[in-house]
């Protein structure tokens, strides 16, 4: 059990001391740790790894770290002074130098293994050893839990070196993929869909990694060449960063009697899970098979609502395998995400991802993640049949909650008081013929407009998209005046309002991203600064300049270019 989250006065956090007093290392303090680790960290190299909940690692420190960006909404969620990012104590811990962190906090941090499941397939073959011991945390690595202003917060490192599960890589992290992971986090978190936070980002001024990627102006669907990119680490937070694919990898062992202890640390991780996510909401002296069936219940919940706020932004997780997917119900690992510019149901950046990962077949990928988070349940259920029906008929019930979450997320996008199902049939259609910019089209569609004219400034005006035109634009003033019937009796005041609270105006396009994470290669982080400002503000209408800049349809000479358009790794 974890200790009681006081939630009295607010923690005002100043100095790197004052952090080391809400310490609090619940994982590493009540979970097992693996049998074969060394306390004192030096595990970087591959192995296979057959127990234990964690890994102890210590992380590997970035040459001559200099300060990026911080998140100043998180700092002032968790009391932090922003002067802190850039102090010297700070930078050298969230760079990955624990070796003078103050007591009780700790000079190791921790890796955690998990397996992987693709679209509800289970795999082996992806961990080194054909037997699904080495693959977990290959790069990150988790350095601090603290409860602050009664919230717990695990802080871990993306990029801080090898662990035993690194497949034989680096461990580390380049200032491309991490700058896109910063800024996808907090725009997500403004535009309110449940994620892990970014607190910090720091580059290295001489330590640089060799990646695949694409040269300039390049239409290769993988990358053509190789570049030698500044290395950083970013830290990420979240309560905890436990994934549906840990909870897998002990099911699997326990169905399988791997080892001696495999059930018991199955129950541990799941109990630790509903501790760390769900303490508030699953009464805490149940017995284990009774919570096991009540978290599938509110991951059902989180999760389909999870996925529906993604297609209401334009989201695509682009690789959502179980080890992607949060059992705490957020947004976890940016990799090949990305946000749609040309609305397309079968949107998909990332090249190896295939449609079953793509825009709008994402609440099947879920459906696929959520059944593997029951099955792994199932061995705590053995001896219970009643517990086990129960946990059947809610997996069963999985798409139906999904679409009612759908058509309550698309009735909000519309302004709609009910979901009219012809009415968005339609819509689709229109948009995907036409066809228009997903971001822009809504955001027109909520200032309620008195025909089409406005609604056209979301189209891409590529005239092999449309054979006749003058149709499409009678279409859509016919779809325009049947929308308008069915949003009586709003006044436009309040519908244009209502709408806007949930059409964002500004969407982290990746062509975008591009030249903010090439010119901080260059050290100059002043693009990259202004993007996040914008991007923590979405629904806002900013400044004229900010809106010319911004809020524009994607150039058409950066379609289909590698790196804007499609990518087959982030690194």
């Amino acid at each position: 059990m974890l200790k009681q989250l006081s939630r009295e006065t607010p923690t005002k956090v100043t100095t790197l001391d004052d952090l080391a007093t809400l310490a609090d290392y619940s994982l590493v303090d009540t979970l097992n740790c693996d049998p074969e680790g060394n306390a004192n960290g030096a595990d970087h190299a591959p192995r296979q790894v057959f127990s234990g909940h964690y890994v102890p690692v210590k992380p590997t420190p970035i040459e001559n770290p200099e300060y990026v960006t911080h998140s100043q909404d998180l700092f002032h969620e968790l009391g932090f002074a922003d002067s802190m990012a850039r102090s010297n104590d700070f930078m050298r811990v969230f760079s990955a130098d624990l070796s003078h962190v103050p007591e009780p906090m700790r000079k190791v941090g921790w890796a955690c293994g998990y397996a992987l499941s693709i679209f509800g397939t289970e795999y082996t073959q992806q961990c080194p050893f054909q037997t699904g011991n080495g693959y977990g945390d290959g790069r990150a690595i988790s350095v601090l839990e603290a409860v602050i202003n009664g919230q717990r917060w695990e802080m871990q490192l993306k990029g801080g070196g090898r662990t035993p599960y690194c497949r034989g890589a680096d461990g580390r992290a380049v200032l491309r993929s991490s700058v896109r992971e910063f800024l996808a986090q907090e725009h997500m978190h403004a535009l309110g869909v449940p994620t892990s936070r970014s607190l910090s980002l720091y580059v290295s001024k001489t330590e640089k990694a060799r990646r695949p990627w694409y040269s300039e102006g390049s239409r290769s669907t993988n990358p053509d060449v190789l570049v030698l990119e500044p290395v950083a680490i970013s830290t990420r937070v979240a309560p905890s960063f436990i994934r549906v694919g840990q909870l897998e990898l002990f099911s699997r062992r326990a169905r399988k009697r791997e080892q001696p202890r495999a059930m018991e640390e199955l129950e541990k991780i799941v109990l630790h899970l509903i501790d760390r996510e769900y303490g508030d909401v699953i009464d805490q002296t149940l017995a284990t098979a009774e919570k096991a069936v009540q978290i599938a219940r509110e991951f059902r919940s989180r999760l389909t609502s999870l996925v529906a706020n993604w297609i209401r932004v334009g989201y695509c997780q682009g690789n959502f395998n179980s080890d992607n997917c949060a059992a705490g119900g957020f947004t976890l690992d940016y990799g090949p995400f990305g946000f749609c510019d040309v609305f397309d149901p079968q949107y998909q950046p990332w090249t190896g991802g295939g449609h079953h990962f793509s825009f709008l077949n994402q609440p099947v990928a879920a459906e696929r993640n959520f059944q593997m988070f029951c099955s792994a349940l199932k061995p705590l259920l053995a001896e219970d049949l009643d517990y086990l029906q129960q946990l059947d008929e809610i997996q069963q019930d999985f798409p139906k909650v999904m679409r009612a979450q759908l058509e309550k997320m698309w009735a909000s996008k519309l302004g709609l008081a009910t979901f009219d199902v012809t009415l968005l049939s339609e819509l689709k259609s229109l948009m995907a013929n036409t066809p228009v910019d997903y971001t822009i089209f809504f955001r027109e569609l909520s200032s309620v407009p008195d025909d089409i004219g406005p609604l056209k400034n979301s189209f891409y005006r590529r005239s092999t998209y449309v054979a006749d035109p003058e149709n499409m634009d009678r279409l859509w003033s016919q779809w325009l005046t049947k929308w308008k019937s069915l949003t009586e009796p709003h006044s436009r005041e309040e519908l244009s309002r209502q709408m806007k609270l949930v059409n964002p105006k500004y969407s982290l396009r990746e062509w975008l991203v591009v030249p903010a994470y090439q010119q901080a290669a260059a050290g100059d982080y002043s693009l990259l600064r202004e993007l996040q400002e914008v991007m923590t503000q979405p629904y806002a209408e900013q400044s004229k300049d900010v809106e010319e800049k911004y809020y524009r349809l994607k150039p058409m000479e950066l379609f289909g270019v590698g790196g804007s358009s499609h990518y087959s790794c982030s690194s």
